[in-house]
């Protein structure tokens, strides 16, 4: 696929997102987020996919490691995150 055409998804994409986000309610922002976790372990699947797809190709190898990392990175922060505003929620004992 053609530079320019990736670059017009990724700023409709980019566009897209902003206008989603910005018009969930902030009582919604927490399950939002966990759906978004779920979908980048579909990115982890995809980045081991294309990581192995060139076993020969280094540049294939770092990149799709790389990817792997970032969104590994991205679910357990996301997942703490998550359970941390989960937390704020659940009502506090009192003694």
């Amino acid at each position: 696929m053609e530079l320019i055409y990736l670059l017009f998804i990724l700023t409709l994409s980019v566009f897209l997102g902003f206008a989603l986000i910005s018009r969930v309610p902030p009582l919604l922002h927490t399950p939002l987020m966990s759906e978004a976790n779920a979908i980048c372990g579909i990115i982890i699947i995809g980045a081991l996919i294309a990581a192995g797809a060139d076993a020969n190709s280094t540049l294939t190898i770092i990149l799709g490691t790389s990817a792997v990392a970032l969104a590994a990175f991205n679910v357990v922060g996301g997942y703490l995150v998550t359970e941390r505003m989960l937390k704020m929620f659940k009502k506090k004992d009192i003694k």
